[in-house]
C-alpha cells in the first residue's frame, strides 16, 4: 500500500509541476491518458532515483562536500532530464525542455511530493 501512496504522490507531484514549470509539459487525450501518462512517468522517476541517485551520491560525494549540497540540485535536474528520457523513448506524452525547467521541476516535485508526504501518512 505505501507504494501506490509514494507513486500516487509522485504522479500529482510532476502533474503540479507541469502546471507550475514553464517548458514541463504532459499531453494526453483525455484525462484519463493523462493521468495515467503521470502515473507512468512517476514510476520511471521513482526508479532512476533508487537506482542512480545513490550511485551518484557515492561516487560524487566531494562534490556533495564542495558545494554544500547545492550539488544535488544538478543531480536531481539530470535525473529529471533522464526520466524524460526515458519516457520519450517509450513514446509517452511527457516532455521536458532542458536544463532549466528540469532544475526547476525536479524542485517542484520534490517540495510538492514533500508536502503531500506530511498530510498524508503512511501506516
Amino acid at each position: 500500500m505505501g507504494f501506490l501512496i509514494r507513486l500516487v504522490t509522485s504522479a500529482v507531484a510532476l502533474w503540479v509541476a507541469t502546471l507550475i514549470v514553464p517548458g514541463v509539459e504532459v499531453g494526453g487525450r483525455s484525462g484519463v491518458n493523462t493521468a495515467l501518462t503521470l502515473l507512468v512517468v512517476a514510476l520511471i522517476f521513482g526508479l532512476v532515483n533508487a537506482v542512480l541517485k545513490p550511485v551518484i551520491q557515492v561516487v560524487g560525494c566531494v562534490f556533495y562536500l564542495l558545494t554544500l549540497g547545492l550539488f544535488a540540485l544538478v543531480v536531481n535536474a539530470l535525473l529529471f532530464l533522464l526520466t524524460d528520457w526515458i519516457a520519450s523513448g517509450l513514446d509517452l506524452p511527457f516532455q521536458v525542455d532542458g536544463f532549466w525547467p528540469a532544475f526547476w521541476g525536479a524542485i517542484v516535485v520534490a517540495v510538492v511530493s514533500w508536502l503531500i508526504s506530511v498530510v498524508v501518512r503512511e501506516r
